[in-house]
């Protein structure tokens, strides 16, 4: 893949200007010029939402569920559904989907120690009954990579490398990866090798720094040396900030969109 192009930059309103209302959170990420990510649409007042200026780069794409056991799939693949027609409302592209059920906190609601060959087939067949729903519906699921050694513990298919297993088993264009690059960097690191190797299957790319999950430029992570492999990769798709402002969020997005603005002269 090469090509000029720079990617789409959004941004999570649930992890930013926290002192606001969730609707007035989403016009202000939208006025800054950003993409906005929603999680859990239940709580979320959709019209409300819809009638503002923002375009929705993605939102939670199930309520309840696992990719595993009967009940769980049947959860999923339910509630599956029910996001779609939210996605309808505020016309999200992408609904973003993890290994198992997650509860406030992001903690497993059934959490796993291991998985057997028979968990990583049914998940497959979950997963390609998901695909065929957003192929219905001309819309994305993602499958997105956490880490389990410190905000996910628990949390089957959590690595990128699983994530990138399952989606090359479902091989659906309704079915692609969410690589969070900050579960990422604490779960495997070597991130610019794993974007060579995902990012054909890639519908959106996550990122924060490393430790805190604040923006760029206040941990360990050379942001600016992703935006570079990412420009030379061709990569035109969505960079989402999901993670907080260390001290003000204004402040953030400043250095969010400072470390992704890559000159065609600074590529290397």
């Amino acid at each position: 893949m090469s090509g000029p192009e720079t990617p789409t930059l959004a941004a999570c309103a649930e992890m930013l200007f926290l002192e606001l209302p969730v609707v007035e959170r989403v016009s202000r990420l939208a006025e800054a010029g950003f993409q906005v990510e929603i999680w859990d649409w239940t709580t979320k007042d959709l019209p409300a939402l819809a009638a503002t200026s923002a375009v929705f780069s993605s939102m939670t794409g199930y309520i309840t569920g696992n990719l595993t056991d009967e009940a769980g799939q049947g959860e999923l693949l339910a509630t599956a559904e029910r996001s779609l027609e939210a996605a309808e409302i505020i016309d999200s592209p992408r609904l973003n989907l993890h290994g198992t059920g997650l509860d406030p906190q992001g903690l497993p609601v059934a959490p796993r120690s291991s998985v057997t060959g028979r968990d990583w087939l049914a998940a497959a067949r979950t997963l390609e009954s998901v695909a065929r729903l957003g192929e219905r519906h001309g819309r994305v699921f993602t499958l997105e990579n956490l880490n389990t050694a410190v905000d996910h513990p628990g949390v089957p298919f959590a690595r990128a490398a699983d994530t990138i297993a399952l989606v090359e088993a479902v091989d659906s264009p309704h079915l692609r990866l969410n690589l969070d690059l900050h579960h990422a960097q604490i779960g495997e690191g070597n991130l610019i090798e794993l974007i060579e190797r995902a990012l054909p299957l890639v519908g959106e790319i996550q990122i924060a720094d490393v430790p805190g999950r604040y923006e760029p430029g206040t941990g360990e992570v050379n942001y600016s040396g992703i935006a570079r492999a990412l420009r030379r990769l061709g990569y035109g798709g969505v960079v989402a900030l999901e993670g907080w402002a260390r001290a003000d969020t204004d402040a953030a997005l400043a250095a969010f969109r400072s470390a992704f603005a890559v000159e065609a002269s600074g590529v290397r």
